[in-house]
């Protein structure tokens, strides 16, 4: 149909129109007036589903008084309909999770959403707290949730509980207007209300009680002591809680829940007269000399203004610390000495009349080693800043930073370096090919495993590089390229990300660290092996320091390499193979070398 359609769809859909208002008034938009006829009778109460009387007076001044001023009854109230209340279907709870969703979904979390869940009509609900009519912020004066009236709005369902916090120091402080004195929802939280009496020791010491206890503007405005929690975590009972203990004392074992006392007040639980009663609730049977331990000891403190057994103790702990590094640290001296006397005399006394590498590979393996270990170490301080690592770098941010960038730029030269040296110089053009992977390294690889596990009783025989050391040397090739790229990209965040987008650096951040740990760990585990732990080197694979090893060493590892060959000796294998020697960069040389022979 064209044109201006046709009458009877016309008005049908008139109807539609006028059905869907009236429904919508009648159900979402009574008016307030309507309901305060009923509502303004300061008598009219019911009987809720807990078996109290409650009043159904709806006071108009302090609703639009309140922070839903601008809502109307049926705005909250949405189950009403005009033939309320002749038709005797009493108002159904407010959805508050209708506006206030999040704070919803964390009461439905708490032990009295919880409780509400499992059918008990006693539990605390949103207006039980709130109010109903007179919603104020938690800042009014007058809303039940301001700080100085939180005691009595729990004390309605809680009054235990407010009677000793209204004792304790904590409601003495609330009492005179002290804002930073913790109220019911500082420890308990807001709306996700926590039962802390099931709580894990750990869990109260550093999410409860330090809040205040461990906040250097509190401990300063209100003299506090500034080492309770710290001293608490370095007792017995806090290393007991950190390592999981779920019976370890915390800080309300000692101290109480709710009617918290100073020491000097007689009902304290920590009390000089309640201190052996209070122990003996975990420790029976003691004493009231064992009940004088102190718990906050801070070892470190001036024994000045202490008493007598913690001036001993602050005593005795330096005079073992002086003797500790003393002894310890001349013991460490004398077997350091020894040790390098000891290598010294074996290099001299050894047959090594092999070069395995010249100087310039050695000082290449120097350097690569002095910045993979600077790397490694500022690298993990870095990243985890209150390790012992950056404690022993003096937990300077800068200093880590900028010892971290230079070490990663002397890699990056010291890798451009070592493209020119095998680019130009014929030891190393040498070296790149000899180190070039080839597919008898996979059968090499095959046959060591079958030697190695037992299935072969013939050991691989290697040339002058193995899998090994090519394995070593690409890893070093493409670690360095991997971490330049990424380090780079971390340090010049700000023009990277003029032409990518950001994610791509934090990107570059992942690959950063888990490629350090891969490195750090591949040379632990794989390059340490072979040039420290195998028992055919141990202490150390000496060619790093001299280039040279001995000609027994190379039968053994390396027997086809052309340095054992001599005019008179036929070439053991046509297509002689690298094998390892546990030198990433190692180069073995022929018989005829620049450098002088190792001495005698």
């Amino acid at each position: 149909m064209t044109g201006r359609g046709h009458p009877g769809m016309l008005l049908t859909c008139a109807c539609l129109v006028l059905a869907q208002g009236f429904c919508r008034a009648t159900a979402q938009n009574i008016p307030d007036s309507d309901c305060l006829v009923c509502h303004s009778d300061r008598t009219l109460t019911k009987t809720n589903d807990a078996g109290r009387e409650i009043s159904l007076f709806v006071d108009e001044a302090q609703l639009r008084n309140s922070v839903h001023k601008t809502n109307t009854c049926s705005s909250c109230h949405t189950d009403i309909t005009p033939k309320h209340p002749d038709d005797e279907v009493p108002a159904a709870r407010v959805d508050c999770g209708r506006c206030h969703a999040e704070q919803t979904r964390s009461y439905g979390a708490s032990v009295h959403g919880q409780a509400l869940a499992a059918g008990r009509a006693d539990a605390a609900t949103c207006q039980d707290c709130h109010g109903t009519h007179d919603v104020l912020p938690p800042t009014s004066a007058q809303s039940p949730l301001h700080f100085s009236r939180q005691a009595d709005t729990c004390g309605q369902c809680h009054p235990g509980e407010a009677a000793d916090v209204a004792a304790s120091v904590h409601g003495q402080a609330a009492a005179r207007g002290v804002r930073d004195a913790p109220t019911c929802t500082d420890c308990h939280s807001e709306h996700r209300i926590e039962a802390l009496s099931t709580g894990q020791p750990r869990r109260i010491a550093e999410k409860v009680c330090s809040r205040c206890h461990a906040s250097e503007r509190i401990s300063t405005k209100y003299h506090l002591p500034p080492d309770r929690v710290k001293t608490f975590f370095d007792s017995y009972h806090g290393l007991a809680s950190r390592y999981g203990s779920t019976v370890a004392a915390n800080c309300a074992s000692c101290h109480g829940w709710h009617k918290i006392l100073p020491s000097t007040h007689p009902e304290s639980t920590i009390h000089p007269q309640r201190l052996v009663e209070t122990c003996g609730k975990c420790h029976p049977g003691a004493t009231e000399n064992f009940a004088r331990s102190r718990v906050h000891v801070d070892l470190a403190a001036s024994p000045a203004d202490a008493d007598l057994g913690t001036r001993i103790n602050w005593w005795v702990r330096r005079i073992y610390l002086t003797l500790i590094v003393l002894v310890i640290g001349s013991m460490f001296l004398h077997n350091i000495l020894l040790f390098l006397k000891k290598i010294a005399a074996r290099l001299r006394r050894a047959d090594r009349p092999i070069l395995r590498m010249d100087r310039s590979q050695r000082w290449q393996h120097g350097l690569l080693a002095l910045t993979f270990i600077v790397l490694a170490v500022t690298g993990f301080a870095l990243k985890f800043p209150d390790s012992w690592i950056a404690w022993m770098l003096g937990s300077s941010e800068p200093l880590r930073r900028w010892a971290h960038r230079i070490a990663g730029l002397l890699l990056l030269v010291l890798g451009a370096y070592h493209l020119l040296y095998i680019l130009t110089r014929p030891e190393g053009r040498r070296l790149i090919r000899d180190l070039w992977p080839t597919r008898r390294d996979l059968r090499d690889l095959l046959a060591a495993a079958g030697y190695l596990t037992g299935l072969s009783r013939q050991k691989p025989r290697f040339g002058r590089f193995g899998y090994v050391e090519k394995m070593e040397y690409w890893a070093v090739v493409w670690g360095t390229v991997i971490m330049g790229i990424t380090g780079l990209m971390i340090w010049f965040k700000i023009p990277v990300t003029q032409w990518i987008p950001r994610w791509a650096v934090d990107v570059a951040l992942t690959i950063h660290y888990y490629e350090a740990v891969l490195a750090c760990l591949a040379i632990v585990v794989w390059h340490f092996y072979h040039v420290i732990f195998d028992p055919d080197v141990y202490p150390i694979n000496p060619a790093c320091w001299d280039g040279r090893v001995s000609r027994h060493w190379m039968e053994e590892e390396h027997p086809l390499d052309e340095s054992l060959r001599s005019p008179s000796t036929p070439t053991p294998d046509p297509h002689p193979n690298p094998v390892p020697t546990g030198q990433p960069n190692a180069t073995p040389q022929p018989p005829a070398s620049p450098d002088p022979p190792a001495p005698a």
